[in-house]
């Protein structure tokens, strides 16, 4: 018989886990031939005995498949730790954005290899799967991330397959059903930004929001704009590059940027938004004159938004932050890259013109569609719209901002008067 069972003295549970308790385990041995020559399939420790019946009859199937190639003696012996960090050393730098594959590496230190790293790969089952993303979830972690984590153990698991590193994908076979993912959070409103705006007004955050809900720039672009793209004679700001997203935290020198993530754009600075860059440029001023008095170092890097220091900030510690910034201003918790899906909701709905709102944020024609839940019919309107001048950009941006600006009526002054003090007070000791 193919299917033998033996004794442990420490038998593991469905999670990997020993258990320091006595029990049955079931090995499986197929003999076949390669080549001429008789060879033996080993598998060892299913904890059941219909398991190891279905791997034997799996692997009876491939053994007889000429092309099939069994996993060697070392893919056998190597931990779910083990493969995972070696896939994402082969397969992220060159598969994967810089971004994506920071956030791989991240999820799979924290949420997945404490729980399954030690596991041989092999022996890696549906059942222990199942048991991580219920522990995940008893943890605290939300559905979304404890889907992410199964996204990416289905990934890395059928590159294994693949690989013939296993035999078949644990993770197409689990039983842990994910619900419906929270509603993503709507795009502020004019009226929203417009307080926002008052709460952010006379403190470190108010540019960067700016940028973020009036523009519509990634965060990654914020960080990464340097002074020398930005004109204040000609009033144009150009987004050519952006912070690399494997910059250290320490990181205190930037010798290279990263090129952006769509192509490189132009964009006007209007008047409303030209005295937000003067405040700016006039505190960065202050902090490099504050740096010399006091003898620190003060690393210049050039960038427009940086630490007190001229260090690059941090991308991670901004968002953290932003929800705070909003939580003491108490309002509808949004991301900071809802920012962007804000700029450009309000800029299409105050002027219809989704095309030129696509090249002002850097999307594709299909890609601004897709954000903004429109069908467009891609040919009439690459013709119609071939040509984005600076002057289009200028007036669409134009209209959106002047809709920004504070009413004057007496009803909205005593409306926002008061929460706008209290929210700025509270926001001007957060920091960025």
């Amino acid at each position: 018989m193919a299917v033998t069972e033996r004794t442990v003295k420490n038998k593991r549970n469905s999670a990997g886990e020993l258990t320091g308790k006595a029990g049955t385990v079931y090995d499986v041995n197929v003999k076949y031939k390669s080549g001429g020559k008789s060879k033996t399939y080993s598998r060892k420790g299913f904890l059941t005995k219909k398991d190891a019946l279905q791997h034997e009859a799996e692997m009876k199937a491939k053994l007889t498949n000429p092309a099939y190639t069994p996993p060697s003696a070392v893919q056998r012996k190597m931990t779910v730790r083990e493969y995972m960090t070696e896939w994402i050393d082969r397969h992220g730098s060159a598969n994967l954005r810089p971004s994506t594959e920071a956030s791989y590496r991240s999820h799979m230190k924290n949420h997945i290899f404490p729980y399954i790293g030690d596991v041989f790969l092999n022996q890696l089952s549906p059942a222990m799967l199942d048991d991580m993303y219920r522990q995940l979830a008893e943890k605290g972690l939300s559905q979304s991330s404890v889907k992410y984590a199964h996204r990416i153990m289905g990934v890395s698991l059928e590159h294994a397959r693949r690989y013939h590193y296993i035999s078949s994908n644990p993770a197409r076979d689990i039983l842990t059903k994910f619900g419906k993912q929270g509603k993503t959070p709507d795009p502020y409103t004019v009226d929203q930004m417009r307080q926002l705006l008052a709460v952010v007004m006379g403190t470190e955050w108010e540019l960067i929001v700016v940028l973020g809900g009036l523009y519509g720039l990634r965060l990654s672009e914020i960080i990464g704009l340097r002074w020398r793209n930005v004109d204040l004679a000609g009033n144009t700001i150009g987004v050519v590059e952006q912070l690399p997203f494997n910059t250290p935290a320490n990181t205190t020198v930037i010798s290279e940027m990263a090129p952006v993530k769509s192509s490189e754009r132009t964009l006007p600075i209007t008047p409303l938004v030209r005295p937000y860059f003067e405040r700016h440029l006039e505190l960065q001023k202050e902090q490099k004159r504050f740096a010399k008095q006091s003898g620190n170092p003060y690393f210049d890097n050039d960038l427009v938004f940086a630490k007190p220091n001229g260090a690059p900030k941090r991308r991670e510690r901004i968002s953290a932050n932003f929800g705070q910034l909003l939580r003491h201003a108490e309002m509808p918790h949004i991301r900071f890259h809802d920012l962007r899906h804000t700029a450009a909701t309000n800029m299409h709905q105050l002027t219809g013109d989704f095309y030129t709102v696509g090249e002002i944020l850097g999307h594709t024609l299909k890609g601004i569609g897709i954000s903004l839940g429109i069908s467009t019919n891609l040919e009439a309107v690459t013709a119609q719209y071939v040509d984005v001048r600076l002057e289009r950009k200028q007036s669409v941006l134009q209209t959106y901002h002047k809709a920004l600006q504070p009413k004057t009526t007496v009803t909205g002054k005593e409306a926002g008067q008061e929460t706008s003090k209290k929210a700025k007070k509270k926001s001007s000791e957060m920091e960025l």
